[in-house]
């Protein structure tokens, strides 16, 4: 009886195991976005601060609806991306192109293209407020 508790121990150990690999398999193999702050700065007007970041869209990346606290202009650095603000139709956005989203806005970006994208964004958001806020 101590052996088979051993063993069924040993199998559902090795099972877990399998599982999270897979589970990490899966979540490695989809395309990431990745924002990184290149800079955050109070600014003159009262309550608002400009944060720079750098965006970088794996082939396949998508970033889901949301909103930000303020406005949003950017520049595509390289690669390609598919903007999608709602209300208006989807534009495809190349490297040396920008573009701008107004406070509040509802918006998605995706990498449609088989090569990485990169974006150059500034926000002038209100102080204080998480950067991004997903939408359903």
């Amino acid at each position: 009886m101590k052996y088979f508790k051993q063993t069924l121990v040993a199998g559902f150990t090795v099972v877990a195991a399998a599982g999270t690999w897979g589970l990490r398999g899966l979540t490695a193999d989809q395309p990431a976005f990745k924002r990184t702050e290149l800079q955050r700065q109070d600014l003159s007007a009262q309550g608002r601060e400009a944060v720079q970041a750098r965006g970088d869209f794996m082939p396949g990346a998508v970033v889901p609806r949301h909103t930000h606290p303020g406005e949003e202009l950017s520049y595509v650095i390289a690669g390609e991306i598919v903007l999608e603000i709602d209300g208006k139709p989807p534009q495809t956005l190349k490297a040396g192109e920008v573009f701008f989203v107004p406070a509040g806005t509802i918006h998605s970006a995706k990498n449609a293209s088989k090569s990485e994208a990169r974006v150059l964004s500034t926000y002038v958001v209100e102080k204080g407020k998480p950067l991004a806020t997903p939408v359903k």
